[in-house]
């Protein structure tokens, strides 16, 4: 009897050492998620002992700071109003955006116990660390000034780097005013002008989404994909579906380049009816569909519904960028990006280093490749193809700048109304050295090439000084 009551507590103190590890584990491993948690009081205190730190943009510029009122109330304050709202976010009604990522070190002070005692002494709060981030003014400048009154979002990245240079979605609100304005905000949900369209807004990507169709052509078919030929009618048929190009263009023989430049909907729904399906999935998967990704910043998951099972219909659909398929503009322009980076997707970056009140970096952000999403020879194939577009297809309101582009349009249908469709355009520049990728959607605005391009291009203009 002895022996199993012995046996029996060396069991319970075993099993209680295993969950104090683990505890001590967990706890050291996430610390920011439990820190940012809201049942956390922990921020309540160092909130009464530090003052928050200062966003900066990549060049210095003030993006939020804190500043005390007359009776010793610190008040944060965004110097450039709606220009940053959703990218840098806001504290106070919870928190968004670059506020929330970098919440744990913006509250935080890292500044020397003898400071720190002195400032206790003195009856004066820490300051918080400082985050500078990415972000570049001039660029955000132009891409909102480019948006407008239009709803819909702008993204743009660096293309070696990762690094996010701007990120404007509209319709957007004043951050410096979200305590008033909260009520009305959040029952506003035509507007819906908290939501992130950029990384939480869902669209159907349209003739976008033909840079994923066209190169899982290029896999299944690497040697004979420049053959391709189709001789587009204006419409396509098979069973109960039909397929018809935008605006009943009737495109005439066509190969692959010029099925891509011209956006083609008759020749891809019939390139998707000659994949493999289940090669055709694995290739969507492969591009971060239906999956994490890597984005610091609250996001959405995108979605592709597609598999060795899927109807005809379905594929076809599912190839033009229509049916089920959903996308963030911000996934569009990562696979972009890895298009124009060799077929290598880097991490996204918001935050360039984290330092103290006395210019102490903490922390530094160096770029880093997530995953590769093609092979070198794929993304040269995807490169040529979306150069066209511009040179000979529908987004030659590019042409002809101090710079070279490549992209694509498209024009996403997303409502009974087959007049209705959103305007997209993602794209990077300079085609033989690329430096930045840019994505736009504008919401119900008509084609990507009217509408989207010309937007994309003031964009590259300010970063090009065109």
């Amino acid at each position: 009897m002895n022996r199993e009551l012995y046996g029996c507590a060396a069991l319970m103190v075993c099993l209680l050492a295993g969950m104090t590890v683990y505890l001590m584990d967990y706890v050291m491993s996430n610390q920011e998620t439990l820190f940012n948690n809201s049942y956390n009081s922990r921020q309540k205190v160092l909130a009464q002992e530090n003052t928050r730190g200062t966003i900066y943009a990549g060049s210095g510029e003030v993006l939020a700071k804190t500043e005390t009122d007359e009776n010793g109330n610190g008040i944060r304050t965004y110097p450039y109003g709606k220009m940053f709202a959703h990218v840098v976010g806001y504290t106070g009604k919870g928190k968004t955006g670059i506020e929330e990522m970098e919440n744990y070190r913006l509250i935080n002070s890292d500044i020397s116990e003898k400071e720190k005692l002195d400032n206790e002494l003195s009856g004066r709060k820490n300051p918080g660390n400082d985050v500078f981030t990415t972000l570049d003014v001039p660029l955000q400048e132009a891409a909102d000034a480019a948006l407008g009154l239009y709803r819909g979002a702008v993204v743009v990245t660096e293309v070696k780097t990762g690094r996010v240079l701007a990120m404007v979605s509209k319709p957007d609100y004043d951050p410096n005013s979200i305590a008033e304005e909260w009520t009305r905000l959040n029952e506003d949900t035509d507007k819906a002008a908290l939501l992130n369209r950029a990384t939480q807004g869902l669209y159907p990507p349209g003739s976008t989404f033909k840079i994923v169709t066209a190169l899982a052509y290029i896999r299944q078919f690497p040697d004979t994909w420049e053959d391709y030929s189709f001789n587009c009618t204006g419409a396509y048929s098979h069973g109960q579906s039909r397929i018809s190009c935008y605006h009943g263009s009737v495109h005439g023989q066509v190969d692959m380049t010029t099925s891509f430049a011209k956006s083609c909907n008759a020749s891809f729904a019939n390139i998707g009816m000659s994949l493999d399906r289940q090669k055709f999935g694995e290739t969507i998967d492969g591009l971060l569909f239906n999956q994490k990704l890597p984005i610091p910043l609250a996001y959405k998951r995108t979605s592709v519904a597609l598999d060795g099972n899927s109807t005809d219909d379905e594929v076809i659909q599912t190839s033009i960028g229509q049916g089920k398929t959903q996308i963030t503009p911000m996934q569009l322009n990562m696979i972009t990006a890895a298009i124009a980076n060799g077929g290598e997707l880097m991490n996204p970056v918001f935050v360039d280093k984290v330092q103290n009140a006395n210019g102490k970096v903490l922390e530094k952000n160096s770029p880093s490749v997530y995953k590769r999403l093609m092979s070198k020879t794929e993304a040269e194939a995807m490169s040529t193809l979306m150069e066209d577009v511009v040179q000979e297809g529908t987004g030659r309101k590019l042409k002809d700048r101090s710079y070279t582009a490549a992209g694509k349009t498209g024009s996403a249908e997303f409502s009974a109304n087959k007049e209705e469709s959103h305007a997209w355009f993602t794209g990077f520049a300079p085609v033989e050295d690329p430096e930045i990728a840019v994505t736009v959607i504008v919401e119900r605005a008509g084609s990507g090439s009217d509408y989207a391009v010309p937007l994309a291009r003031r964009v590259f203009d300010a970063w090009f000084d065109e």
